[in-house]
């Protein structure tokens, strides 16, 4: 049995047993946690996930994503009444190498690029911006650009710049990891240098909108790359306000935010969204998942209708698509960055394995061995307290695993991440909303110890692995339960040309016969999945 770690994921030898309470502790371990546990505020709990009990962007109340208190300050404003100063946001111009693009020329990059221009808005879309001088950017950032080694601006960003520096607003489709971070925010940073500057108490220029905390500070990580002297902070939930409030007070150009701690900000008059001209949000179909519509429309309607809006998504469902229509008003561009069709990536080894629920913990035991030694390994669990009881299993076997969810509280959560990017502790067991954005580089093998409820989801756990050109393996345990899975599974195989077992053809064959295809059904709220044969007790949740 390889040697074993203690709460805090250090290693040491493996012990000889001991006393442990009925969570699988030793009395070391919980004078570690409750160490651990003392330094946190717990006066910064919040409505967003990860920060109290209402971390869902509510407390008890009715409807989706929030309580009924929650943003009850925020009064609808009547924007015809409103006497609003004019501002600027077209700034692209072609320079000499893309004026001398010829309409065939660009369309041709856009092909090899996988770039499709859906809907021009009923305008000519820009073209391309080829090479980083051509975007017209300040000296701050192309400084920025060259201390990072750039060498050409990726697919995403040399169309995605030339749509957003000219003052259009923009739909764009392209999966999580794209590169689409610098898309929105090399443009923002110009619509900020071209607009008055804030006073004291003045809202952002530019709003970012993220689903979770960790997206939303990887954003800002590359906001602090770029921006120079342009000010930025990043509001979300988890931890105190105070800081947070005192830098709002004092003016940000940049803000990016979670939908629940910026709703918090606003009803408590701390400041307005009277001066943002540049919005963008990012992973909306995500943001919807987790129920924040409410939130964003609320947030959008404190926010001036000519503005510029961005909108970006790793999906196309309904639900974006109307809410695509209803925020993007400019004429907006909707460009797709890949296939229009649902694919995995082909880099990716893709397993998946039909099992029953008590084979689950033995099978993933065998990977373990296998592919520890290989690198980082996540694993999907789909809900919060099967992520604690795995991990907890794990550990009492001696494995270096960590988990991460949604109630774990903002400082356990930046820990959890760090050992797992360092290495320190190579298993990192999650669930799908906390992984949402999670960017960590070589990771080796992805397992989903649950499956998902949609084949969305699949496709974009397994796209964690396989990134920036490397080779990835996943490993997928489906049980009967979500048989309902098992056509579109073949279907995304079969596009990658995996092979497909025997079992898994078996399963679809006999589950399509009683059930229909999950693709484009939505995310549903089904709670399957268990645990198999070490945590009979458990099983179904």
């Amino acid at each position: 049995m390889p040697g074993s770690y203690d709460s805090r994921g250090m290693y040491g030898a493996p012990s000889g047993g001991g006393r442990r309470d009925s969570r699988g502790r030793s009395s070391n371990d919980n004078r570690r946690e409750r160490s651990y546990d003392r330094g946190y505020d717990r006066r910064g709990g919040d409505r967003d996930f990860g920060g109290g009990k209402d971390r869902f962007g509510g407390g008890k109340g009715k409807g989706k994503g929030g309580g009924a208190g929650l943003g009850a300050n925020l009064r609808a404003i009547d924007w015809s009444r409103e006497h609003l100063q004019p501002f600027q946001k077209s700034f692209f111009r072609e320079s000499a190498t893309v004026a001398a693009m010829s309409m065939h020329d660009v369309q041709k990059w856009r092909h090899d690029k996988g770039i499709a221009v859906v809907n021009d808005g009923g305008y000519p879309c820009p073209k391309p911006i080829i090479t980083f001088a051509d975007g017209g950017f300040p000296e701050c950032v192309m400084e920025s650009i060259r201390r990072a080694g750039f060498q050409n601006p990726s697919p995403i960003q040399a169309q995605g710049w030339s749509v957003a520096l000219s003052g259009r607003d923009m739909i764009g489709i392209a999966e999580t990891g794209s590169g689409k971070t610098l898309s929105f925010l090399l443009p923002g940073i110009t619509h900020i240098n071209a607009q008055p500057p804030l006073n004291n108490g003045d809202g952002p220029i530019c709003l970012v909108l993220a689903p979770t905390r960790e997206l939303a500070v990887q954003i800002k990580n590359e906001v602090d790359k770029f921006a120079g002297r342009i000010r930025n902070t990043c509001l979300y939930g988890g931890v105190p306000k105070g800081p947070q409030m005192r830098e709002m007070r004092e003016g940000r150009e940049i803000v990016i935010a979670t939908p629940g701690r910026l709703i918090d900000m606003l009803d408590m008059g701390i400041f307005t969204l009277r001066r943002t001209t540049y919005l963008c949000l990012d992973e909306a179909d995500r943001m919807l998942d987790m129920g924040f519509e409410d939130q964003v429309r609320k947030i959008c309607g404190q926010i001036r209708p000519d503005r510029q809006t961005l909108l970006w998504s790793a999906t196309w469902p309904k639900s974006v698509q109307a809410l695509a229509r209803d925020l993007c008003k400019e004429h907006p561009v909707h460009i797709n960055i890949g296939a229009l069709d649902l694919k995995a990536n082909h880099r990716i080894v893709q397993k998946v394995e039909v099992l029953t629920g008590y084979e689950k913990r033995q099978r993933l035991n065998d990977l373990l061995r296998q592919y520890l030694q290989s690198g980082k390994i996540i694993i999907f669990a789909e809900t919060k307290r099967g992520c604690d009881e795995l991990t907890r299993q794990m550990r009492m076997d001696g494995y270096p695993a960590l988990s991460i969810h949604g109630d774990k509280k903002q400082e356990e959560r930046d820990w959890v991440l760090q050992e797992f990017r360092t290495g320190r502790n190579p298993i990192l067991i999650a669930t799908d909303v906390a992984a949402r954005g999670l960017d960590v580089k070589d990771i080796k093998v992805v397992i989903n110890y649950d499956m998902p409820n949609n084949i969305e989801d699949y496709v974009h756990r397994i796209g964690r692995t396989g990134r920036a050109g490397a080779n990835g393996t996943a490993f997928s345990f489906l049980t009967h339960d979500k048989a309902r899975l098992a056509r579109d599974l073949m279907g995304i195989m079969k596009e990658a040309s995996q092979p497909i077992s025997p079992q898994l053809e078996q399963l679809a064959n006999s589950a399509s016969a009683y059930a229909p295809s999950s693709k484009g059904k939505g995310r549903g709220k089904g709670m399957g999945g268990g645990f198999g044969g070490g945590f009979p007790r458990y099983s179904p949740y």
